[in-house]
């Protein structure tokens, strides 16, 4: 099995002098293709950090990341926009929705941007959105949805580019157990049937354990790792 995401001695240094606040301190670790792993412990110990240097939102300060055995700190501009809108995949506790649009044109969104015609990404993003049983939703406003629902488009919006890595930041966060239950399912079926690789932040430990494997921090130290 292949490492799709490679950390070594990764870490993440705000400020500078009496301000310095080191969120990560080289983190090192590896996660294989197809696995899904959790990202645990307090709150300021360094998960949400860790995320957004996995998903290439930010830079680290020092060390050296590789997706797919690519180093992330030697790619152009275009190479990192190419990752995160065609290899990856987003989920966050808050949606992060358009309220005013559609449900259809949220889910379209990456396909837009990829440049796709749209009779093409329509047709994709139907696709999606019935891969997570919203395709009778696709012209309501997203505002008018419910949470859950809200939840499934932006899974569905994660989708529509086959990434081969979704990342969910807290995804069951503003949801009620039941609902948060139905997404997790989902998040799990994806990551089982289509073998797509699953990172999640989570402070909840029942979420954690249903993960392959759990990469706990502490202080932006990774302190364990349990299976």
């Amino acid at each position: 099995m292949s490492a799709v995401v490679r950390a070594e001695m990764l870490s993440r240094t705000f400020g500078s002098g009496k301000t310095e606040f080191k969120a990560l301190r080289d983190v090192t670790f590896e996660i294989n293709e197809g696995e899904s792993v959790a990202i645990i412990g307090k709150s300021g110990s360094g998960k949400s950090t860790l995320m957004h240097q996995l998903a290439l939102l930010d830079s680290p300060t020092s060390g050296k990341l590789y997706i797919s055995n690519k180093l992330s700190t030697g790619m152009k501009a275009h190479e990192l926009e190419h990752l995160r809108n065609q290899e990856f995949g987003f989920v966050f506790q808050q949606f992060f929705l358009n309220g005013n649009d559609t449900v259809l044109n949220n889910v379209v969104l990456p396909l837009k941007v990829a440049g796709l015609q749209r009779g093409k990404r329509n047709r994709i993003a139907m696709e999606s959105l019935k891969s997570v049983e919203l395709e009778d939703k696709a012209s309501v406003r997203a505002a008018d949805l419910s949470g859950g629902q809200k939840q499934r488009t932006c899974i569905a919006r994660a989708l529509v580019n086959n990434p081969s890595i979704i990342f969910a930041d807290e995804p069951t966060g503003n949801l009620d157990s039941v609902t948060g239950d139905k997404v997790i399912e989902l998040l799990f079926k994806l990551n089982k049937e289509k073998g797509i690789t699953l990172i999640i932040v989570t402070h909840d430990p029942d979420l954690a354990k249903m993960c392959d494997r759990q990469l706990m921090l502490k202080d932006g130290k990774l302190v364990g790792e349990d299976k």
